[in-house]
């Protein structure tokens, strides 16, 4: 054993004496090594060489998500992404297994492919500069330190809004789910809000129909979905984007996919009547059609409390004094 280790010395000291030399070497076989894989893949994948520009913006044509059209069984269903200034935010709907992750997962791949020197996954691509790739995508818990699913999430979007740029590619999945509905999709909107000031480059998938309301309120906002139809008593996903938002969420059918029973599906079916009746009587549409699924809309109806003391105050009875002090005062409160 100790000749073993007598010898065993002397080889590191031999080896010390070319340190710089042997890591220099592997540096280089490594990066050769990472540039053969590209150009290997770019060619047996017919990939296509990105444009590099000074812009900010994201622009893909025919992107593929590299790993799952290799391991699909179907034909992959190449998508369209654009990203600049004037439409920074995307807001994502449709249904379950409709292919919302799997489109922002490849953008976000071939915008990392492009800036590591590769060719990508599409038929054309101009990438902007991109500081950063955040990701809130899929949901775990950290049971060792005591924190939820929702805790979890909550930290990751917590760190996406404290550092996140006009420059960042952010992918949002869900934000909001972990909490009741009300909770989270007062969540959701406020940091979809966030970022839309900062006017950062965002995906942002949601089920929480809502949210299809901000381009309303935010600029450099827009909609898209993921298309899928029903065919019977059955949905099959087109995987296809197309704007605009969602017309509806298909759970049940999702549900029925995964085999729950037909009991339960049909009792959830005569729940969600119930649900939608009772909406409706609550929320009549005058015109008679219904142009969203019916939810609760918590923000576009929602007056500001000065709109409203504004409203019911006698402004004939007021003095110039006290018509001052009510400005000063709502001002404090806007």
């Amino acid at each position: 054993m100790s000749r073993e280790k007598w010898l065993y010395e002397r080889l590191l000291d031999e080896l010390n004496t070319h340190l710089h030399a042997l890591q220099a070497s592997s540096r280089a076989l490594a990066e050769l090594d990472v540039l053969c894989a590209f150009a290997e893949r770019a060619d047996a994948l017919d990939w296509v060489r990105p444009v590099l520009k000074e812009d900010t913006g994201i622009t893909i044509r025919a992107g593929r998500h590299p790993v799952v059209e290799q391991v699909s069984e179907t034909p992959f269903v190449p998508n369209d992404v654009s990203l600049n200034p004037e439409q920074a935010m995307l807001i994502i709907t449709g249904p379950n297994m409709g292919g919302k992750s799997t489109y922002m997962r490849q953008a976000a791949l071939i915008t990392l492919l492009a800036h590591c020197g590769s060719f990508v996954p599409a038929d054309a691509a101009e990438i902007g500069p991109v500081d950063r790739i955040f990701t809130r995508i899929g949901s775990s818990d950290d049971l060792a330190g005591g924190r939820s699913t929702f805790m979890v999430e909550m930290t990751e979007t917590a760190n996406i809004l404290h550092n996140a740029t006009s420059q960042s590619l952010v992918l949002m999945d869900e934000i909001g789910r972990g909490t009741s509905t009300f909770d989270g999709l007062s969540l959701a909107w406020a940091s979809a809000e966030h970022l839309a000031k900062l006017r950062a480059l965002t995906l942002f998938a949601t089920h929480y129909f809502e949210m299809t309301a901000l381009p309303e309120h935010a600029e450099s906002v827009a909609n898209i979905h993921l298309t899928a139809t029903e065919h019977g008593d059955r949905i099959i996903f087109m995987h296809r984007i197309e704007p605009g938002p969602a017309s509806q969420s298909y759970g049940l059918q999702v549900a029925q996919l995964a085999g729950v029973p037909t009991s339960v599906i049909q009792r959830a079916r005569e729940t969600l009547h119930s649900l939608e009746k009772r909406d409706s009587e609550t929320l009549p549409n005058p015109a008679g059609t219904q142009t969203a699924p019916l939810q609760d809309d918590l923000f576009a109806q929602a007056p500001h409390p000065v709109v409203e003391a504004l409203e019911n105050l006698a402004i004939d009875e007021l003095t110039p004094r006290q018509a001052l002090e009510l400005l000063y005062q709502w001002r404090e409160r806007v």
